[in-house]
């Protein structure tokens, strides 16, 4: 699958080029070339329910944006690193559907990103031999996300800014408690102006020529797509 820029420009992406950028060089942000939609006729709904796992099943529902990339060999290694906690969907007693997204271990939604996102890092090559440099901007949930996903993996730089005075005590605390290659720097803003600095820096030439710069806030696809799994499978869960 190609992936394009949403400013228009023609510039197009491999899915591992567009998790390794974040941005397009236009600014804009890669999405899918096409939209596929999966047809839930009884086989293919068949082939989901012989998902053992999460992990399984998340695979199955990646594997078209997967399709063509290198690390689409690797798909289901990825996908059994990241989802190894539950997500229940639970029956409220007024007849709506509850989906759980709490059990991870910072207790975030978006464990299931940072951990995928890791996860892929783990098999793809780095360009020209530069040092990796995670950037994170975050009001508090993303940062703890990416940093217990990265912290322990020394192959990895992980920089994570926050808004100075703007969170609480606690999630400050989940940002600055991580090993060596995990720091987190108090900035003098709010979190539009974190994460403004983490698109100035992936743009920014000198950066570039010293770092290979990773975002690994929601712009990047590899946060994006291992996020939506959880919704296909409640819909699923639900509509069955």
């Amino acid at each position: 699958m190609e992936f394009v820029s949403t400013n228009g420009s023609g510039q197009t992406a491999t899915l591992s080029e567009a998790i390794v950028d974040g941005l397009a060089s236009d600014g804009g942000l890669f999405i899918p070339k096409d939209f596929k939609q999966i047809q839930l006729d009884p086989a293919q709904d068949d082939r989901y329910k012989q998902a053992k796992n999460d992990g399984e099943f998340a695979a199955l529902v990646l594997e078209q944006f997967f399709a063509g990339d290198p690390l689409s060999n690797h798909l289901n290694e990825i996908c059994q690193r990241a989802f190894t906690f539950p997500l229940p969907l639970h029956k409220h007693k007024n007849g709506g559907m509850v989906l759980e997204l709490f059990h991870g271990p910072t207790s975030a939604f978006k464990d299931v990103g940072a951990q995928f996102l890791r996860g892929v890092f783990s098999f793809l090559p780095r360009r020209n031999k530069k040092p990796r440099l995670v950037l994170v901007a975050t009001s508090g949930d993303t940062g703890g996300a990416v940093g217990s996903a990265f912290s322990g993996h020394p192959d990895i730089q992980v920089a994570i800014l926050y808004p100075k005075g703007k969170i609480s005590p606690r999630q400050e605390q989940q940002l600055i408690c991580w090993n060596d290659n995990v720091s987190a720097f108090s900035v003098d803003g709010t979190f539009d102006d974190c994460q403004n600095m983490v698109k100035t820096a992936i743009r920014d030439k000198s950066w570039n020529e010293r770092w290979e710069l990773i975002s690994a806030n929601s712009i990047n696809l590899g946060r994006l797509l291992p996020q939506m799994v959880y919704y296909a499978k409640a819909s699923l869960d639900v509509y069955r």
